[in-house]
């Protein structure tokens, strides 16, 4: 099959790619083998335009020493490690006399390793939490320097997909905005202030009047505690009659998923309105519920969760990696934690994040914007 595949004329993003030169292409280029499609869906043209858009590493002087890293990971599962591997790999032959250092353990040991001197970078598997830069900031007095270094993706699962709001495939919503997300979700200082019923939302007719429905995440899990700080504006008053969800463990070890569950019984009620992600439109879900397009503001625009809107942080639940470093106002970064930064937005760095196809690759202007944090 592969070898009948490699007779046919070269797919559009592929020659876009090669025109493009990006260096990805070392391994799209190979999509005859069966082991890389095994591996990774082929990238897409967003991926591949973004990744013409950044610069290539060009390290100005060659540098020793040794970065440790903590962060995002966990033991037996790879949240992180054949990424990281492949970034070692790949800045070793810019900078072989840079060695590492690795422990990661999870982003919850991150930020103390950070701040307690027993780490350079912390990579962290989702946004810092205010109380994580408060207990920097007692320590250190300042802030950590915070480098984006990858985008979540769309629906990948424990690689930091993006939250999506999601109602009965018969309610006639299509659209809704973050301010409104906050006063359906979250109790608000006075009860004039709540959306609680469908007209509130601008339906008419039999919608008009007939209540919404809630289904989320439990308020403590890490999906719940990034709405509550992207589109809650902080509020932790979670409404009441939102119906919370945790992780199923069967007895045959398979797990029935807290965002599958949420979008099953939204599936089976007309009247609801669920948080959860795109990959668990299937089954029962797939054809009865559907996800609403969101803008920040009423005045819009309003995306949809796609590569494309992710990549240009136009979706506005969208996710990032961050890389997290002690740097003292006034200070310079230390040399190879710089490079390896450096290195990590450059398009070497950001093709082996579109080569592991899990995360999606940083838009160019935003990458620039973080290389600036390393002058």
């Amino acid at each position: 099959m592969a070898h009948d595949r490699c007779k046919q004329p070269m797919p559009l993003h592929l020659r876009i790619s090669r025109n493009l030169g990006t260096l990805i292409l070392e391994g799209a280029i190979a999509f005859c083998s069966a082991s890389l499609l095994a591996q990774a869906p082929l990238p897409s043209e967003p991926e591949l335009k973004a990744l013409a858009g950044l610069p290539h590493y060009a390290p100005p002087q060659q540098i020793a020493g040794t970065i440790r890293v903590w962060g995002h990971g966990a033991p037996g599962l790879d949240f992180m490690g054949m990424l990281f591997k492949a970034w070692v790999d790949g800045f070793a032959k810019f900078q072989p006399n840079i060695k590492f250092e690795y422990d990661m353990y999870g982003t919850a040991s991150a930020m103390g390793a950070l701040y307690a001197g027993k780490g350079d970078i912390a990579i962290l598997g989702q946004e810092i939490y205010p109380f994580e830069t408060v207990a920097f900031n007692r320590v250190k007095h300042y802030s950590p320097t915070e480098i984006e270094i990858a985008t979540g993706s769309v629906d990948v699962r424990n690689f930091d997909f993006a939250i999506g709001t999601f109602v009965n495939s018969k309610n006639p919503l299509t659209r809704l905005t973050l301010p409104q997300l906050n006063r359906i979700f979250a109790f608000q200082d006075t009860p004039a202030e709540n959306i609680v019923t469908w007209g509130q939302l601008g339906l008419t007719g039999d919608w008009a009047d007939k209540p919404i429905h809630l289904y989320g995440w439990h308020q403590d899990d890490v999906f719940s505690t990034f709405v509550q700080f992207r589109a809650l504006d902080g509020n932790h008053r979670w409404r009441c009659e939102m119906k919370q969800y945790r992780h199923i463990h069967n007895a045959d070890g398979t797990i029935y998923d807290s965002g599958q569950q949420i979008l099953d019984d939204l599936a089976k009620d007309p009247y609801g309105m669920a948080l959860s992600n795109v990959r668990y439109l299937k089954g029962i879900a797939r054809d009865a519920t559907k996800p609403l397009a969101l803008a920040r503001n009423a005045d819009g625009p309003y995306y949809e969760a796609t590569k494309a809107t992710l990549i240009d942080r136009q979706y506005p639940l969208g996710r990032i990696i961050p890389a997290e470093i002690d740097r003292k106002p006034g200070r310079p970064v230390d040399p190879a934690v710089k490079e390896f930064l450096t290195y990590l937005l450059s398009r070497e760095g950001q093709g082996e994040i579109v080569r592991n196809g899990k995360y999606l690759p940083m838009q160019p202007a935003i990458a620039s914007r973080q290389l600036e944090k390393l002058q």
